[in-house]
């Protein structure tokens, strides 16, 4: 927690102990608050130089309007979307990019709004939501969706909520925006009191007149429709995601097949040699032989 944040903690919990109506108050701003962007690792510069350069339009979490910086590499008939993560770039995804346009797809990635070169300072899920649909509108059916932590979740609720992409992975993602508030809240240190309080004032905010926006903004509660194959990779000592969600979405969508690595952590496990093998195998199989047809877990092991 850097010093700004750690700062605002502390006037959380002060106003907390006076009502927890104004803790959440003072919290909520926070909640969508991105730290500065990660720069470009230089291993993946050359990769990002060759994609090109364009932006979409969505209207932001404060529905004023926001462009978002979009990456494309390849020019196949069949159409990759990479979805990255909370303080990620689409750059994390370098190598997966260059395999996946040596096997001829066209391979589509952004930086969310306050992520990369994109503008911004706050974000949440449904920027994700509005890009997939602006991409959609530019490109058409997707042959598969990547999505990783929190673009896994994007991507999930997405899909689920009819974006057009005929196979799915996920990589040390979350299995519902549940999580992600009980991680907020370890991490600010307010009681459930506030907790309890954020929840109501997350859900009347930005998603007015539904009753219960954590009942769609979840891989558990609403899955997959039946025949969109899943791979689901996860490394048992993710410190950023907890192992666990994997299997809570692997149980919420049958015939979901899993992943489990050990020793890559939560982002060395987008440039591990067996994930990259398994992504790529999951995407260019025929719908046919990567179709659900019973859960299946196999193990890989960092070298």
């Amino acid at each position: 927690m850097d010093l700004a944040l750690a700062s605002a903690a502390v006037s959380v919990r002060v106003t907390a102990a006076v009502s927890p109506r104004w803790g959440a108050a003072v919290a909520m701003p926070l909640f969508g608050y991105v730290a500065t962007p990660r720069p470009v690792h230089v291993d993946d510069e050359p990769t990002m130089l060759r994609a090109r350069l364009r932006t979409v339009r969505i209207p932001g979490i404060d529905r004023r309007g926001v462009d978002v910086d979009t990456y494309e590499w390849g020019r196949g008939p069949r159409t990759v979307v990479l979805s990255h993560g909370w303080n990620g770039r689409a750059s994390q995804f370098s190598v997966l990019v260059r395999e996946l346009v040596a096997e001829e797809y066209r391979v589509v990635s952004f930086d969310a709004p306050a992520h990369g070169a994109s503008g911004g300072r706050r974000t949440y899920l449904v920027d994700w939501l509005d890009v997939f649909a602006a991409l959609q509108e530019r490109h058409g059916s997707f042959d598969a969706m990547v999505g990783h932590s929190f673009g896994g979740l994007a991507t999930l609720v997405g899909v689920a909520g009819g974006v057009d992409a005929a196979r799915v992975v996920t990589i040390a993602a979350p299995a519902d925006a549940d999580l992600l508030l009980s991680q907020f809240q370890a991490m600010l240190g307010y009681p459930d009191t506030v907790a309890a309080r954020m929840r109501e004032l997350f859900a009347t905010r930005y998603f007015p007149g539904q009753p219960d926006p954590f009942a769609w903004l979840s891989g558990v509660r609403r899955p997959l429709p039946p025949g969109i194959p899943l791979l689901v990779a996860h490394d048992h000592g993710d410190r950023v995601v907890p192992f666990g969600e994997s299997g809570r979405i692997v149980d919420a969508n049958p015939g979901a097949k899993l992943l489990a690595t050990k020793g890559l952590g939560h982002n060395r496990i987008l440039v591990d040699d067996v994930v990259l093998d398994a992504v790529l195998d999951h995407v260019r199989a025929p719908l046919a032989e990567v179709a659900p047809v019973a859960a299946e877990e196999f193990g890989a092991v960092a070298a």
